[in-house]
């Protein structure tokens, strides 16, 4: 009975999973923004109204999102922001520990932006993109 009930578990792990998708959360006051506009601004580049925030180093939905919209992996990523801090052209964004730190900071601004797994979304948070 144990086993049947772990590999039904297991099962709908997979399941849930699979349908996960990383999305770019803004507060739910922000006003809609395009995918090339997030692009700029988490390479430093865009409006400068717009406060970013990323996923620490090594979380997999960081990949996830810098891969569909930045078209950057971990490794290129690193060495860009390492190229524009010793040159003074930026700093990279400032880092949160997970979902709920993501949420949190969102919610109370609204010129914020960042991205989580679209399963973590709830009411604190607005959907702008689904890259």
């Amino acid at each position: 009975m144990n086993k049947l009930l772990t590999i039904l578990v297991l099962s709908l792990t997979a399941v849930t999973s699979a349908n996960a998708a990383v999305v770019v959360i803004g507060n739910p006051a922000a006003a809609d923004i395009s995918i090339n506009d997030v692009k700029k601004a988490f390479l430093g580049k865009g409006d400068s109204s717009v406060v970013v925030y990323e996923l620490e180093e090594g979380n997999p939905v960081r990949s996830e999102f810098h891969q569909a919209v930045t078209g950057k992996s971990d490794a290129q990523l690193k060495a860009f922001w390492s190229k524009q801090v010793f040159t003074g052209k930026g700093t990279p964004p400032a880092t949160v520990a997970g979902a709920s730190a993501m949420k949190s900071v969102i919610a109370t601004n609204p010129n914020a932006i960042g991205y989580i797994d679209e399963a973590d979304v709830d009411a604190t948070v607005k959907v702008i993109i689904k890259p």
